[in-house]
């Protein structure tokens, strides 16, 4: 599963994101926020590279516990995770590389 272009209503719970095997990237914003929208295409284009990185794109926002638990503070935030824990961790990126580059380093 690669790059996922839409945010999703219902969050999973902690304990399956915890529990998710191999590299993951997990996303959080909106598909209203503006920093979100303009990160889209640089998130995709990094993404082409690593079909095997699964990508969850969620949608934050008050009373949301799993942006909470992460400690999400700004749109768009990529957490990185290996087997469910946190390796690296993105805000309000704006240049593909940077993104492609952890990517690499999630895969290594």
């Amino acid at each position: 599963m690669a790059f996922t272009a839409d945010f999703e209503n219902v969050e999973p719970q902690r304990a399956a994101i915890d529990a998710l095997d191999g590299p993951a990237v997990l996303e959080f914003g909106t598909g209203w926020c503006g920093h979100c929208r303009a990160a889209q295409p640089l998130i995709a284009a990094a993404f082409q590279d690593y079909p095997q990185v699964r990508h969850l794109k969620v949608e934050d926002g008050k009373g949301r516990p799993l942006g909470r638990s992460f400690r999400v503070k700004l749109w768009p935030t990529l957490i990185f995770l290996r087997n469910g824990e946190e390796v690296a961790r993105l805000v309000r990126p704006r240049d593909e590389t940077v993104i492609r580059e952890a990517l690499a380093a999630l895969t290594r």
